[in-house]
């Protein structure tokens, strides 16, 4: 009475979950956009982005004067005695004000500034790009996430009717046994094929926890009622178009060919260094006597001008390691190109492992299907033994089990195939959601507006919606 109870409660409960699914039906692109908008890893990448946006900012401040301002006050107190004073100590107590305000502007530097501000616009333009190829990990982690609840999911229900078959022919061996058509071993092996497959089902939910606990992870919630995959996304017909379209448009390639740009600026600002430097300089000084009516005001404009003339062989040594450091990020883009051509190669080499399987799997569950019901029914004639139904049934459960797997490995390479040449985008596969622009923050921060003009009011409202402010 109480197992039945309690199998009764299981099935209520079963029951509300599987209605609870069915009204949160979840698609492949459901999944993606859940990660697009809670991914920590893509805010990270993000405000990173934001940072090498106002290092151009502070590149083109460089060129603008520099204002400053300083004030003190001095009170200077002591005794004195001398011939003035017919050698009596006198006390002296003097309080002043001053004030000082000056200006810098740099006039010539041979180009210094302007390629400063040139290298900082090729940082931010690879750090997009870097991005992009972040936006893409999450992408694909919440693809393999989704598919792989989705292996767990069909593999607890194989493993359950697996369990349920097993627990038939256990129950027809001890019927057949009880009228003598069986021996003791043909139960007992039942029982144990039964013992096992408990285990594998066992084990089985222990994979679907740990998936479910992986698409939180990168989804943001629980999974619902995950719809198997429609379709594939379009690919490139050939292994070698998809190489020439990852060389041209993958970020990572991209993102490193415009480190080669900033290396390349490096040189010529390392080589600028030895060159003057022309600076207009001009100053405003007020000093006020508190107690007498003692001033000073005054002011001074200049043209300063200046240059190494020797340093020991220490900018010589900027400009061969600026070289150095250029040839490094050469180096390591032609490395970038050949490991990402070579991920093309992979991911195309799995897809087409997996299409055969997929195709061989087919074969092997049609033939499979008809073997364990030939066996079955040649067992309830007796030309055939428990151990030989149960065999049948493994290689039935083994075969779809095995299309299982190559079904999910199917579409993990396809979409592997897409992030391999870039296009693993929300832009390129149109999920609805608010994407996030790099363009603006960059169009509010590039001209290096101050708190008090209209356009750094603008950014400040900009960080508030974005909570950083």
């Amino acid at each position: 009475m109480a197992t039945r109870m309690k199998l009764t409660t299981f099935a209520v409960a079963l029951g509300l979950a599987i209605s609870a699914s069915a009204v949160r039906a979840e698609t492949l692109a459901d999944a993606m956009i859940g990660a697009y908008n809670t991914s920590g890893l893509l805010e990270q990448n993000r405000a990173v982005l934001r940072a090498a946006d106002e290092d151009v900012a502070q590149a083109v401040a460089a060129l603008r004067p520099v204002l400053s301002w300083s004030a003190d006050a001095t009170r200077q107190f002591g005794t004195s005695r001398s011939a003035s004073t017919n050698n009596t100590i006198v006390p002296t107590v003097s309080n002043t004000i001053s004030g000082s305000l000056s200006a810098e502007l740099t006039l010539f530097d041979a180009g210094r500034n302007r390629l400063a501000i040139e290298t900082a616009k090729e940082a931010v333009l690879g750090t997009r790009q870097s991005l992009i190829n972040v936006e893409q990990q999450v992408l694909l982690s919440a693809v393999e996430a989704y598919l792989e609840v989705r292996r767990a999911i069909e593999t607890v229900a194989l493993r359950q009717n697996n369990v349920r078959l097993i627990a038939q022919e256990l129950r027809a061996a001890q019927e057949r046994f009880e009228v003598g058509e069986v021996t003791r071993t043909d139960t007992s092996l039942a029982e144990a094929r039964l013992a096992a497959a408990r285990s594998q089902l066992a084990a089985a939910e222990g994979a679907l926890a740990i998936a479910q606990e992986q698409y939180l992870a990168v989804v943001g919630r629980r999974p619902g009622n995950l719809q198997p995959l429609r379709s594939l996304p379009n690919l490139p017909d050939t292994v070698d178009l998809a190489k020439a379209i990852a060389v041209r448009e993958h970020p990572q390639i991209q993102s490193i060919q415009h480190q080669v740009a900033a290396a390349e600026l490096n040189i010529l600002r390392a080589k600028a260094a030895m060159k003057p430097t022309v600076r207009l300089n001009g100053r405003l000084t007020v000093t006020e006597g508190i107690d007498t009516e003692r001033f000073n005001r005054g002011g001074s404009v200049g043209v300063e001008a200046g240059g190494p003339i020797y340093q020991g062989g220490r900018l010589t040594s900027l400009v061969r390691q600026a070289i150095a450091n250029r040839d490094a990020t050469l180096g390591q883009l032609h490395q970038v190109i050949d490991q990402v051509t070579q991920n093309v190669g992979n991911a195309y080499a799995q897809l087409r492992i997996a299409r055969a399987s997929l195709d061989s799997t087919d074969r092997q569950i049609r033939a499979a299907t008809v073997a364990f019901r030939g066996v079955r029914e040649e067992a309830a004639l007796g030309a055939r033994t428990t151990l030989d139904v149960l065999n049948a049934e493994q290689e039935l459960l083994n075969a779809r089990s095995s299309r299982i797997s190559a079904e999910v490995d199917q579409g993990v390479a396809a979409y592997r195939v897409l992030s391999t040449i870039g296009h693993l985008t929300a832009d390129d596969l149109q999920l609805n959601v608010p994407q996030y622009d790099p363009v603006d923050y960059y169009n509010l921060v590039k001209d290096s507006p101050v708190n008090l003009s209209k356009q750094g009011q603008q950014l400040d409202r900009v960080l508030r919606s974005l909570g950083k402010n």
